[in-house]
């Protein structure tokens, strides 16, 4: 069999849901070739790890401190594992079976093939003399669900990508804060840092704005204590699942009428967005067909001519660019109906505050009557800001 020919039956069994390449993290070769299953005990193992990795980001712990963890506990790395379990390996057994490194810690938790799908196409190379694999764009991979049993819930594997890519690190002082990544500034959008030191005791840590600590005379500092905001988030999230769980459907009346206005409001800013887009589209093929007559009848110069064509190609490329965009944002917009659903279901099942908050904003500080006043708007996954008094002063009613 020729390579080429090699080639295209790989590529017919990529397409086909087919695992064409190496086999992920602990999961066992030739049983992985068809149908991708995977070691009753190596699953629990990959379960507990990206748990770790879900309530270790609340603690300020990344892949370093789980690996860390991992080692302590005497875990084998994949390696170890294969090679313990007979499966054939390009690695050696390595002198410390037990040493996590946090590449291979990262490398598990972005592993898509814990959900239950199998993913092709993740390398490429470009010729035939050219061995060296190179890594594809996510878009240009293949993604096919459901390839075999999935040991890791799509939402939990979510939640930690969106955690990592929040990048929350311990301090020099060895302290960390659980909502670091999340707090923002409600004037300027940035976020909120997070300041403790050695000297400071834990009720002395606080968070200040990212903008006024790089450039003061942009915006105001929006200081407020970190076991202020503590006790008020807490405050608001324990009131919150309070109510749904007392007064659900009174809970599922409201926010589906609120859900439901603000998809209106975006639906119909968007779309009228999207005519205007629609239309300068239209008006600038026209202006090219003109362009182009116009060159012909040598009403202007060839050089003109480019450059003009060129700018009116450019311009309508971010068009285009911006048409999808708007299309996909019109689509997102109807799923509020499941997005409630989801949050409520999280809400029943509830066991880590990073699970329901997303964003946390923190507006500028007010005296009233000599007393400092401070508002906090928390914004929950699915279904983004709740109004409680609302939904109080109704059940009153």
């Amino acid at each position: 069999m020729t390579e080429f020919q090699e080639k295209a039956i790989l590529a017919i069994e990529a397409q086909q849901a087919k695992v064409t390449a190496r086999s992920p993290q602990w999961m066992v070769g030739e049983q992985l070739k068809d149908i991708c299953r995977m070691e009753p005990g190596s699953a629990e193992l990959i379960a507990q790890d990206l748990e770790n990795e879900t309530m270790s980001s609340t603690e300020g712990r990344g892949p370093s401190q789980i690996a860390k963890q991992l080692t302590q506990e005497r875990v084998l790395t994949p390696t170890a594992y294969h090679l313990s379990k007979g499966v054939k390996c390009s690695h050696k057994m390595p002198e410390v079976p037990h040493g996590w490194r946090s590449p291979t810690v990262v490398k598990m938790l972005e592993c898509k093939e814990y959900m239950g799908c199998t993913v092709n196409f993740k390398t490429y190379t470009t010729s035939v003399l050219d061995k060296k694999p190179r890594l594809n764009p996510v878009e240009k991979q293949i993604v096919f669900y459901g390839t075999h049993v999935a040991i890791v819930e799509p939402e939990v594997f979510e939640k930690v990508q969106e955690l990592r890519q929040q990048r929350q690190r311990m301090t020099k002082a060895g302290r960390s804060s659980m909502f670091s990544g999340l707090v923002y500034c409600a004037d300027c959008g940035k976020r909120l840092y997070f300041y403790t030191c050695q000297r400071y005791q834990p009720n002395q840590d606080y968070f200040i704005c990212s903008t006024h600590r790089l450039y003061e005379g942009r915006c105001s500092a929006h200081y407020i204590r970190a076991i202020v905001l503590e006790e008020v988030v807490w405050a608001h999230v324990r009131t919150v699942i309070s109510y749904v769980t007392c007064y659900e459907s009174h809970f599922r009346a409201i926010m589906e009428r609120q859900l439901k206005l603000n998809v209106e409001d975006t639906i119909q800013t968007r779309k009228k967005r999207l005519k205007r887009v629609e239309k300068r589209i239209a008006e600038l093929d026209q202006m090219f067909i003109r362009l182009y007559e116009d060159n012909v009848k040598g009403r202007i110069s060839d050089e003109r001519f480019s450059m003009l064509s060129r700018t009116y190609e450019d311009e309508q490329s971010q068009l285009r660019t911006e048409l999808e965009t708007l299309q996909q944002e019109i689509e997102v917009q109807t799923k509020n109906e499941v997005d409630l659903e989801s949050f409520i279901e999280k809400v029943r099942r509830y066991s880590d505050l990073r699970e329901l908050v997303s964003a946390i904003y923190v507006e500028a500080p007010v005296e009233i009557n000599g007393k400092r006043h401070q508002n906090i708007r928390i914004e929950y996954d699915f279904i983004g800001f709740i109004p409680l008094e609302e939904l109080n002063r109704q059940e009153a009613g």
